[in-house]
């Protein structure tokens, strides 16, 4: 019963919803925080060495704009050869940081709703507070169980089915329906599982959180997560996907 310590909800006194400017800017800055290894990945080369006008021109522009872009793929260039040294340790330290900036972003997504809702119940402190045990119960998540059940499924997966050049083939097709009928109905039970056991709740409880939740989730899971998967399994490298993976997690 030593999961009965996670039970208390624990909340900082800090009343965001009454800061609805450093909101707003806490909110950018964690989405751009947690997008940024995405977008540096699949952003298209944009100076080409065979094209000096362009170069200069680019030059200029960054200059004007006080805009260094050296230090972001220095950034990214070491992010790269950590995760090609230790996958498993870089992976699910970005997706305890990812889904624990993503909890912190729902809350105050909440608060300002509950603030702003005349006919909530909600007394201002349970309304403006942040859970700290929610966001601590969504970053074990994503460090203990995220990464590491999806470095190794995705390891197993394209292992035995190799992945293609082209987005768009059979071989493709065959590994999103894998992913999204088979994977995703076992992983969403863990999920259930795991949170709710970081809660402190019994498994009769979960179990009968799973009857009554368990489909409405998996059909919501497959409106978002079927597309992104498609660009998921065919767009982004093998070794990436995680990556994506808790990007998405992030706005969803």
């Amino acid at each position: 019963h030593t999961t009965q310590s996670w039970q208390p909800h624990r909340k900082l006194n800090f009343n965001m919803a009454q800061h609805p400017r450093r909101l707003s800017t806490l909110l950018l800055c964690v989405a751009a925080c947690t997008s940024l290894p995405t977008a540096l990945a699949f952003a298209p080369t944009i100076v080409s060495s065979k094209s000096p006008t362009l170069v200069r021109r680019q030059e200029t522009s960054n200059s004007q704009l006080g805009v260094s872009v050296e230090p972001l793929q220095e950034a990214w260039a070491s992010y790269n050869v950590a995760l090609e040294q230790s996958p498993l340790l870089v992976k699910s330290l970005s997706a305890g940081v990812i889904l624990g900036a993503a909890d912190l972003a729902g809350q105050a997504i909440e608060s300002v709703r509950n603030a702003n809702d005349e006919t909530s119940s909600s007394s201002e402190e349970e309304s403006g507070g942040i859970d700290v045990a929610r966001f601590v119960r969504f970053a074990v998540f994503g460090l203990v169980l995220q990464a590491p059940w999806n470095h190794f499924y995705y390891t197993l997966l394209d292992g035995a089915i190799p992945p293609t050049v082209e987005p768009f083939t059979s071989t493709n097709l065959e590994k999103v329906v894998i992913d999204q009928f088979v994977q995703a109905p076992i992983f969403t039970v863990l999920i259930f599982v795991f949170l709710g056991l970081l809660e402190g709740k019994q498994m009769e409880s979960i179990q009968k959180q799973l009857e009554n939740d368990y489909q409405d989730t998996i059909v919501a899971n497959w409106k978002l997560w079927v597309p992104a998967t498609v660009v998921n399994i065919g767009f982004v490298p093998p070794i990436l996907r995680v990556l994506f993976l808790n990007c998405v997690f992030f706005f969803w």
